[in-house]
């Protein structure tokens, strides 16, 4: 169930119990993976007791790159000892470089980086 009064980017889930909590949720996951929806774009709250035996949990969508996890990535990119440039700009890491070959390192070296976050690539010119 969607909860009317949330923000844009958050489920509320509401059950029975702790047992339909867990059928709900494992429904909601095999959902959103056959149409392509990475988990950890999701962050799950803590299951909470509601009024009678009911449960609850807030589900939180991700919309760009939190800031301590932008920062962690600007980190690792920096120790990577690479020619690139990575900036913080709004949810998003820029990196920008001479080379193409660095910046496809730099991208397979965040995608075998465990952040924690779901990531996409873009590349402009």
């Amino acid at each position: 169930r969607r909860d009317i009064g949330a923000a844009q980017n958050e489920l509320l889930i509401t059950s029975g119990d702790d047992s339909k909590m867990k059928a709900v949720r494992d429904v909601l996951e095999e959902r959103l993976v056959k149409r392509s929806v990475p988990l950890k774009a999701l962050t799950f709250g803590d299951v909470e007791k509601a009024l009678g035996q009911t449960a609850r949990q807030k589900v939180t969508l991700q919309e760009g790159i939190p800031s301590d996890k932008a920062r962690e990535i600007v980190k690792v990119i920096k120790g990577s000892k690479l020619k690139v440039q990575a900036s913080i700009q709004g949810e998003q890491v820029r990196v920008t470089g001479k080379s193409k070959d660095d910046l496809q390192t730099v991208m397979q070296l965040l995608k075998s980086t465990d952040l924690g976050i779901d990531m996409q690539f873009t590349n402009r010119r």
